[in-house]
């Protein structure tokens, strides 16, 4: 799969996951079928045009962390309902989306 293929599948699945829910940069790499490719995903993302429209901020490491320096990451997954733990990370247990759904709606 060529490079511009690989970040389209990226922004098709990430455009995919619904409000209140996350997945993780392996899960993305996984479905695009390239289950190493995790931290490509984080680069294809960091590129995407912000007319786009993307819901980027849905996307977060497999510990539930958000991307460091992105202050407006919490406030807009709270403000979609996504679950925190004390610890400032996403509760995956309560706001990871299951990837089986996504492939039944892609």
């Amino acid at each position: 799969m060529e490079k511009d293929s690989f970040s389209e599948e990226v922004c098709g699945i990430v455009a995919a996951i619904p409000r209140g829910t996350v997945m993780t940069y392996g899960q993305i790499a996984a479905l695009s079928g390239y289950p190493r490719w995790s931290r490509r995903v984080g680069a294809v993302l960091s590129h995407v045009p912000e007319e786009r429209n993307l819901p980027c901020h849905r996307v977060v490491n497999s510990a539930g962390r958000l991307v460091p320096g992105w202050e407006g990451q919490r406030k807009l997954l709270e403000a979609e309902g996504v679950k925190f733990r004390p610890s400032g990370k996403v509760d995956m247990r309560k706001s990871r989306f299951d990837e089986e759904a996504l492939c039944e709606n892609l």
